[in-house]
């Protein structure tokens, strides 16, 4: 009878002590899942993700750089001038009008804001980058990667989804 009890009190804390290692692994997945996505092709952009709006929050966040749409820090407004901008530096790129002559069209302007914290402590922000998406109808997507300083496409990636139905 005690060593039935002695095996169930060590099945007990073995089982909390495994559930408690498995939630510190998945809430280590989750953070850096969350909050380490500089890479462009994010979660988002693989789930065909909507980067038309037009307001972006500064810090944190999801985003390339902490371009997130919505966040409780406050956002930013990006200007035509900026949107038009870019998209005139991505119609210039001999593949991007390639995309276009295939019937993509722009839908949308994300700038990647970077952020420098400079040894006396200034602080500033840039962007000196920007993501373009354009679309084909509801079965491609294409993000290009456009350098505004040097005022150059430096990055293409193109999604496409194929459905079939079936009766």
């Amino acid at each position: 009878m005690i060593d039935l009890e002695r095996k169930i009190k060590i099945l007990l804390v073995s089982t909390v002590t495994v559930l408690a290692a498995l939630s510190g692994i998945a809430a280590m997945v989750y953070a850096n899942g969350t909050t380490n996505s500089a890479n462009m092709a994010s979660k988002s952009m693989y789930g065909f993700g909507d980067y038309s709006n037009d307001t972006y929050a500064p810090f944190g966040g999801h985003g390339h750089g902490g371009g997130c749409r919505q966040c409780e820090s406050g956002s930013i407004t990006v200007s035509q001038e900026y949107k038009d901008n870019v998209i005139n530096i991505a119609k210039n790129d001999s593949d991007v009008q390639n995309l276009l002559a295939e019937g993509y069209n722009f839908t949308g302007v994300k700038p990647i804001i970077n952020r420098t914290i400079e040894a006396d402590g200034t602080f500033t922000m840039k962007a000196t980058t920007a993501i373009v998406t354009l679309t084909l109808n509801t079965t491609g997507r294409a993000y290009v990667t456009v350098n505004v300083e040097e005022a150059k496409v430096t990055r293409i990636v193109i999604f496409t989804k194929t459905v079939i139905e079936k009766p």
